[in-house]
C-alpha cells in the first residue's frame, strides 16, 4: 500500500466514524500543511471547527501504521470524560483501546501500559511521569487540547512543566489545539510546530450588543423592541425562536437570583410532555444528597421550569443532569458562571454576557480579558442545531455599548505568557526534576529551564534560576533533597521522593513533617490538630472567608485550642488565613460528627459542591499524611490519620463506619440502624427485613439485606481504606 493510499483510508475510516462524509476548510488545510507527516502542529480556529477530527486523524495514523501510543491531555476532568467516552464508542469498532486516567496522583497506573488511546488531565499526566510510567518510550504522539491555558495562572505552570518533560524525554510529536490564542506563532516556535490559524466556522457566529431597546448587530442586523431590552426580555426573545441559550454571569449568587427570575418566563414555553420530564428532573436534582439543601430545593424549583443555574457551588452529579438535559432540549436556558465557558460541549444558539465586568479584590470591578469573552461566545451556535449562532453583550446605556464594541467585538485577543517563574509552582517542580534522577546536577536543571516557553518568551531565565537555587537550599534544610560529591549533584531523599509522588507542595509536606514530628510528645493527638493541619495547607486555598458574626466564637476557640505552629497576632497579616483555616477545620469537625451539607450550607454559606471539592483535596492531605507518617514510623498517629480519613469520607462518628461503607447506607439511615441497635453487617443478616424496612425503606432494606448475605466483611473496617 503507497502512502497516499493509507492516508486517505485513515481519514476516511475517522469520517465513517464521527458521522461525516467531507473534510471541512480548516481539516482540509490541516492536511495540506502537512498534518500527517512527523513536525508538531498548532492549530488555532474557532470552537466546532473540527480541531478535535484533525487530532484523531493523527492519532489513528500513530496507532495502526506506528504502532504508537497516544497521550490526549486535557485541562479539566469533566472534558476528559467527555473525550474518553467519544474515543472509546467510535475507535473500540476498531479494536483501538481507549483509557481514561484522572485523580489517584500516587500511582503509575501500569495497567494502562495494554492501552492505546490515554485520555488524562494535565496533572494526571505529570503525576504519571513522576512515578517513572514504563510505557514512555512507547507514546508517539501528544494531543494538548485547549493549550492556551499554557498563560492561566493556576494550570499553566504544570501544562508548560509537562510539555517541557515531554519534550525531553520522548521522540512524541505534540499536535496542540486552542480556539482563543492571539500569539499561536510564537508558541509554535517553542513547541517547534508548524502552525494552523483559521477563522473558519461551520456556523457563523454573530456577535451584538442590547442596549435601550434593541439588539444591534454591526454590519447584519438590529433586533428591536417596544420596550427597554433586559435578560428577561432576550430569554423570551430566543424562546420563541424554539432556540436555548447560556447566559453568562459573574458570581454564583447573580446566576442563582437570575435563573429565579427566568423561571415564569420561560414556563410559558414548555410544552404539556415536557413538563413531567423536568419534574421528575427536578425530583432527580434535589434528592442528590441523603438529605436536600436549600440550594439543591432552588435549583429543583428552577429546573420544573426550564431554567437552571450552574457553577463551582453544584454538586458533580447536578451540573451532569443539567448538561444531559440542556442538550435533549428539556431545559431551555442556563445560566453560568464562566466555568462554564471552558469545557464540555453545549449546543446553545445565543450565548448572552451580562456581566463583561468582574470583581477583583485589590482593584475592584474590571472588564474581563477578551480571550474570556471569546471563550464564552465560543458556546454559540453548533453545526448540527443551528445555521447561525448569536452572542449578545449587555450594556447599561449607549456610552457603555460603544466601550463593548470596540473592547470584545473588535477588540484584540491578549498574548499569553509563561506563568512558571511563580514560587509555588516552581517548589514541586524542582522536587520532581531532582527527584527523578535526570536532573540531578544545577546545569541539568538549567539546561531543563532553557527549554521551556519561559525561556524562550523571555530569551533569559536567570531570575528563575535565582529562585531554583533558593528553593533547593530550602529543599535540603527541609531534608527531601541532599547533596553529594561536595555540593555539586542533588539527590532526593526517600522522603523527598514520597513527596514528590504524592504530588503535594513541598511546603505543605514540610508543615505536615512538623506536625507529626511534635505529635510524638503527646500520649494522642486530638483530631481538631489534624483537621487544622490540611485546612492551612496550601492545596486548600482559597479558604472560605470569615464573616463578623463568627469572628469572636472562632478567636475565642483559637484560645482553647492546641496548634503545633506559632499563633499570628490578631492584627498580623497572616492572622486571616489562620482564622479561616480554624474556620475550615471547624467546619470538618462538624461533618465527621454527622452534620449535613444542608447544615453545612446553612450554617457556614460553603456550597455542596465547593464542600464535596475541599473533602476531595481533604482525602488527599489526609492520605499524604499516613503516608508521611509511615516514613517516618509514626504507627499510632498512622492509625489516627487513617481512621480521620475514613470518617471524613463518610462524614461519621467512628461507630457508624462498619455501617456507612455498606453500599446505600449514608449516615443518617446509619445513624437510624445503630440507634435500634442494629451496629454492624453481622446485625443486618440476622435482622427481619420488617425491621429493617421500618428504618431505611423497603428498597435500601433489600438491598442491604442481599448484600450482607453475598460479602464477608474484614474486621478491621479501616482495612480496605489504606489508599
Amino acid at each position: 500500500m503507497v502512502w497516499k493510499d493509507f492516508e486517505n483510508e485513515i481519514v476516511n475510516k475517522v469520517l465513517v466514524l464521527s458521522g461525516f462524509e467531507n473534510l471541512n476548510p480548516v481539516q482540509k488545510e490541516a492536511l495540506k500543511k502537512c498534518l500527517l507527516g512527523n513536525k508538531n502542529f498548532l492549530i488555532a480556529s474557532p470552537t466546532a471547527s473540527g480541531k478535535t477530527l484533525i487530532a484523531e486523524i493523527t492519532m489513528l495514523k500513530t496507532i495502526l501504521q506506528e504502532k504508537k501510543k497516544v497521550v490526549y491531555m486535557v485541562p479539566l476532568v469533566a472534558l476528559a470524560a467527555e473525550k474518553y467516552m467519544n474515543f472509546k464508542e467510535k475507535y473500540e469498532k476498531l479494536k483501538i483501546k481507549v483509557a481514561l486516567s484522572i485523580g489517584d496522583y500516587d500511582s503509575a497506573d501500569p495497567w494502562l501500559e495494554e492501552y492505546d488511546i490515554i485520555v488524562c488531565s494535565n496533572e494526571k499526566m505529570d503525576s504519571l511521569l513522576r512515578h517513572g510510567i514504563k510505557w514512555l518510550d512507547e507514546i508517539g504522539l501528544i494531543v494538548c487540547d485547549e493549550i492556551h491555558l499554557i498563560g492561566d495562572e493556576s494550570r499553566g505552570p504544570t501544562l508548560e512543566m509537562t510539555l517541557t518533560k515531554l519534550r525531553d524525554l520522548t521522540k512524541a510529536r505534540i499536535i496542540s489545539l486552542s480556539a482563543t490564542i492571539k500569539n499561536y506563532e510564537e508558541l509554535s516556535g517553542w513547541l517547534d510546530a508548524e502552525h494552523l490559524f483559521s477563522e473558519w466556522r461551520p456556523v457563523e457566529l454573530y456577535e451584538g450588543i442590547s442596549f435601550e431597546n434593541k439588539i444591534e448587530f454591526p454590519d447584519w442586523k438590529t433586533y428591536e423592541f417596544e420596550k427597554r431590552v433586559d435578560e428577561k426580555e432576550i430569554v423570551k426573545n430566543t424562546l420563541e425562536m424554539d432556540k436555548q441559550c447560556i447566559i453568562f454571569v459573574s458570581t454564583r449568587k447573580s446566576s442563582e437570583k437570575l435563573a429565579e427570575e427566568l423561571k415564569e418566563v420561560v414556563l410559558k414555553f414548555i410544552k404539556e410532555d415536557e413538563r413531567w420530564k423536568l419534574k421528575e428532573l427536578a425530583k432527580e436534582v434535589e434528592n442528590v444528597l441523603e438529605k436536600s439543601t436549600e440550594q439543591c430545593k432552588k435549583l429543583a424549583s428552577c429546573i420544573a421550569c426550564g431554567v437552571a443555574f450552574h457553577h463551582a457551588g453544584l454538586l458533580g452529579a447536578q451540573k451532569f443532569l443539567i448538561e444531559e438535559n440542556f442538550r435533549k432540549k428539556f431545559i431551555k436556558g442556563i445560566v453560568a458562571t464562566p466555568t462554564l465557558a471552558m469545557g464540555v460541549s453545549l449546543p446553545a444558539f445565543r450565548v448572552i454576557v451580562r456581566d463583561a465586568r468582574r470583581y477583583y479584590p485589590k482593584y475592584g470591578y474590571i472588564y474581563i480579558p477578551v480571550m474570556e469573552y471569546k471563550q464564552m461566545v465560543g458556546r454559540a451556535g453548533r453545526p448540527e442545531y443551528d445555521k447561525w449562532g448569536e452572542s449578545i453583550l449587555i450594556a447599561k446605556n449607549v456610552s457603555e455599548a460603544k466601550r463593548l464594541y470596540e473592547k470584545y467585538i473588535k477588540g484584540e485577543l491578549e498574548d499569553i505568557y509563561s506563568k512558571l517563574s511563580i514560587e509555588r509552582v516552581l517548589r514541586s517542580q524542582v522536587l520532581s526534576l531532582i527527584a527523578s534522577e535526570l536532573y540531578s546536577t544545577r546545569n541539568d536543571i538549567e539546561r531543563f529551564f532553557a527549554k521551556t516557553f519561559y525561556a524562550y518568551q523571555y530569551g533569559d531565565i536567570a531570575s528563575i534560576m535565582a529562585k531554583v537555587k533558593k528553593i533547593i537550599k530550602m529543599l535540603i534544610k527541609w531534608n527531601f533533597v541532599k547533596q553529594l560529591d561536595e555540593g555539586k549533584r542533588y539527590e532526593a531523599t526517600k522522603l523527598g521522593k514520597r513527596v514528590s509522588e504524592l504530588y503535594i507542595d513541598p511546603l505543605t509536606a514540610q508543615k505536615i513533617v512538623t506536625y507529626l514530628t511534635k505529635g510524638e510528645e503527646f500520649e494522642k493527638v486530638n483530631d481538631f490538630v489534624y483537621l487544622f493541619l490540611l485546612s492551612s495547607s496550601l492545596e486548600m486555598h482559597p479558604l472560605p472567608s470569615v464573616k463578623s458574626k463568627e469572628y469572636e466564637s472562632l478567636v475565642e476557640r483559637i484560645e482553647l485550642e492546641t496548634f503545633f505552629e506559632e499563633v499570628p497576632n490578631e492584627w498580623d497579616e497572616e492572622f486571616d488565613d489562620f482564622i479561616r483555616s480554624v474556620k475550615l477545620a471547624i467546619v470538618f469537625e462538624d461533618w465527621i460528627n454527622e452534620k449535613t451539607e444542608a447544615y453545612i450550607l446553612e450554617k457556614y454559606s460553603i456550597t455542596p459542591g465547593e464542600f464535596r471539592g475541599r473533602l476531595e483535596i481533604a482525602d488527599w492531605i489526609l492520605y499524604s499524611m499516613k503516608e508521611l507518617a509511615a516514613i517516618l514510623n509514626f504507627p499510632e498517629q498512622e492509625r489516627e490519620i487513617k481512621k480521620l480519613r475514613v470518617r471524613m469520607k463518610y462524614g461519621a462518628k467512628e461507630e457508624l463506619i462498619p455501617l456507612v461503607r455498606l453500599k446505600g447506607i449514608g449516615k443518617i439511615k446509619a445513624r437510624r440502624l445503630f440507634n435500634s441497635g442494629i451496629r454492624s453487617a453481622r446485625d443486618i443478616r440476622i435482622a427481619s427485613i420488617e425491621k429493617l424496612e421500618e428504618l431505611v425503606g423497603s428498597k435500601t432494606a433489600r438491598e442491604i439485606k442481599e448484600l450482607v448475605s453475598k460479602n464477608d466483611f474484614e474486621e478491621d473496617e479501616y482495612k480496605v481504606f489504606e489508599k
